[in-house]
């Protein structure tokens, strides 16, 4: 393609992916979606015109790892910690966790079942799809109450971490065993030390270098982590996480040589520029990111009996584990949350990076596809029924005191 097109066409994907992110407030359906349903709606068109585009798998996996960095730091510097919040971060983790940990194992027993492979190779496929799709939901929770907005924005959160963590330790090379599980608490004990230890080498090429150029050296700095972690074995999300959180959180800091260091007044410029930036990063990738995998689906899928049954079935088992989840263990109103359970970013790259040894010989890609588009067609027909604005909506109690809610 002439280098002056692809230009035209590089701006052209951009301009409509912010045309998506203002058209989705109005009709509540997802940005991601719009940008999903574009990368198909490309490919049909090309296919009528004969035109190929042959995108190579690393280029898109690429463009995912470091749009899951991002999701993380952006999340990081998102989750704003208090003895207020407690309640909400206990109640939203334990969502995160229980729901992950039904989800893989009902989906483990339906591929198993249906398949008859081993259990632990379903296992392996089932955990990226257990996982709830942050890229998808943060951005498509403005027309939301403060409340459900924090709930679901933890949740998300929280399910990308357990879930990463969960797919790094089944893919190991041993697993189930007293040695694994030390190796793995020991790898998740020294990301924890490591990461206060980075974040502290960060915050000082931040606040006391006088280059005006820095903040992409940052991101640098965190893709290198982030894959020399992952050479260590070592969950570096968790370091990245953490670094945004301490960000998001410098008040709560109580070692006074260390604000005395970088006093509060040096880490708000930093902490307010640094999430325009991380947001603007996601933009971009998240855009380019879905665009290419829409056009890699191909919608004969649709006519594959066994893509439709098994697909269904995972998708119903997900949002019956939701749905139940909420509705008696949580005991807050599961309307719209229950619907919030998209497969996007995370679950794909992650199928990127499940080894030769545990892959799924009959496994159908369609189904993926079919997982991913449908989860997000729920979530936007919750956000359509959703109509009331955030101003109208009296926050609901518990179900012992409104029966009627669900």
């Amino acid at each position: 393609m002439n280098t002056d097109y692809l230009l035209i066409v590089i701006c052209s994907v951009v301009i409509l992916s912010y045309l998506f992110s203002i058209i989705s407030r109005y009709i509540k359906v997802p940005s991601v979606l719009l940008l999903l349903f574009g990368g198909i709606l490309f490919r049909w068109f090309g296919d009528l015109n004969n035109i190929t585009l042959n995108i190579p798998d690393k280029m898109v996996e690429i463009l995912g790892v470091i749009g899951l960095i991002m999701i993380v730091l952006e999340a990081g510097l998102d989750l704003k910690l208090g003895k207020d919040k407690l309640v909400l971060i206990r109640n939203s983790f334990f969502s995160a966790l229980f729901i992950f940990i039904l989800s893989a194992v009902l989906l483990t027993a339906i591929l198993n079942y249906w398949l008859k492979e081993p259990v632990i190779n379903c296992l392996v496929y089932a955990i990226p799809l257990s996982i709830i799709s942050s890229t998808i939901v943060i951005p498509s929770i403005h027309a939301l109450t403060e409340r459900k907005k924090e709930f679901l924005v933890y949740e998300a959160s929280f399910s990308d971490i357990i879930g990463i963590l969960a797919f790094n330790y089944f893919t190991a090379p041993e697993v189930l065993t007293l040695k694994s599980f030390g190796v793995f608490g020991g790898n998740i004990l020294a990301s924890v030390i490591l990461s206060f230890v980075l974040s502290f080498v960060l915050f000082m090429i931040m606040a006391k270098t006088k280059l005006n150029i820095k903040f992409f050296l940052i991101f640098a700095l965190l893709i290198l982590i982030y894959t020399s972690g992952k050479l260590l074995h070592l969950p570096s999300l968790l370091i990245i996480l953490i670094f945004g959180m301490m960000i998001n959180n410098w008040e709560m800091i109580r070692w006074g040589w260390l604000k005395k260091l970088f006093p509060v007044k040096q880490i708000e410029p930093i902490r307010t520029l640094l999430h325009s930036i991380t947001a603007e990063s996601s933009f971009l990738i998240r855009t380019f990111f879905f665009i290419l995998f829409g056009y890699s689906i191909s919608l004969k899928f649709l006519n594959e009996e066994g893509v439709l049954i098994v697909g269904g079935m995972i998708v119903a088992a997900l949002f019956a584990i939701r749905l139940l989840y909420l509705r008696f263990f949580v005991q807050t109103n599961v309307f719209p949350e229950s619907f919030f359970l998209p497969r996007g970013l995370v679950t794909i790259v992650l199928f990127y990076k499940i080894p030769d040894h545990l892959k799924l010989s009959a496994f159908n890609e369609g189904i993926l596809f079919f997982i991913i588009l449908t989860t997000s067609l729920i979530m936007t027909a919750g956000m359509i029924f959703y109509k009331k604005k955030p101003e109208q909506i009296l926050e609901e109690g518990t179900f012992s005191q409104h029966k009627s809610i669900l």
